[in-house]
């Protein structure tokens, strides 16, 4: 970024160099002795140091706060989305990829078997919550059923249970591949095809699945009870509508 008035520059791309500048609005300079600047009609201080000037806890602060505005913006941007969002919830046959809600750790253990949840990665107590609170958030902006169809993995089942908008289908083709690349594109083929054939109108339809098979099918890499909205399905290819992360208001 540079912003340059009067033969001044502010270049933050320098900070790698052996100089850098670098303006702060005003009251931000501490203790430091700094030069004030206007630009766009706001006072701001600048200085010029060298790397080894600025001490490590700094540079954590600034860390810090980019990663804080970060958050907030994404946040933001998260909860605008859900506000777009809601009418094509509402209206016929759109569809809902959702990851199920979390359960610690990665894959499945080796001794895994379909049906028997004590040998699988299920969710905790927060999980069982989060997938409570993703249900009462549809059912608060008037999504009181949908059809659901889940992942024959526990962890699925029990998410697509716990939102409670209706009966809860298994189906195979959302089962994970994560620890068996082998069944991926017969995974992803088969639930391309399930979702070629559900009608334009109609519920809302609710998958949840996993991480792998929303990324294969959408592109998108979602966290946790996170969901991504499709259209209505056509026969060129699936079309994602935004992402949804159920923050309450």
């Amino acid at each position: 970024m540079d912003i340059s008035q009067n033969d001044r520059t502010i270049d933050m791309r320098r900070m790698a160099t052996d100089t850098f500048e670098a303006r702060f609005p005003i009251g931000s300079g501490g203790g430091l002795q700094l030069d004030p600047l206007r630009i766009d009609g706001h006072s701001w201080y600048g200085f010029e140091a060298k790397p080894k000037d600025i001490d490590m806890a700094s540079y954590r602060i600034i860390g810090a706060f980019a990663i804080w505005m970060f958050i907030l913006l994404a946040a933001a941007i998260s909860h605008a989305d859900s506000a777009d969002l809601l009418p094509r919830l509402k209206s016929g046959g759109h569809i809902l990829m959702l990851r199920h809600a979390l359960a610690p750790g990665t894959g499945d253990p080796p001794h895994f078997r379909l049906g028997d949840c004590r040998t699988q990665r299920n969710l905790d107590a927060r999980g069982r919550e989060q997938a409570t609170n993703i249900g009462v958030w549809l059912r608060t902006r008037g999504i009181t059923q949908a059809r659901i169809y889940a992942s024959q993995w526990c962890r699925c089942l029990e998410t697509a249970a716990l939102i409670d908008l209706g009966p809860v289908t298994p189906l195979p083709a959302l089962n994970s591949f994560f620890q068996r690349p082998q069944d991926r594109e017969p995974n992803l083929a088969a639930l391309r095809d399930f979702i070629s054939r559900q009608s334009k109108d109609g519920d809302l339809i609710i998958l949840v699945t996993h991480f792998v098979t929303i990324a294969g099918i959408t592109g998108e890499s979602v966290s946790s009870g996170e969901g991504v909205l499709l259209a209505p399905p056509n026969t060129n290819a699936l079309h994602v509508i935004g992402r949804l992360g159920f923050v309450a208001d």
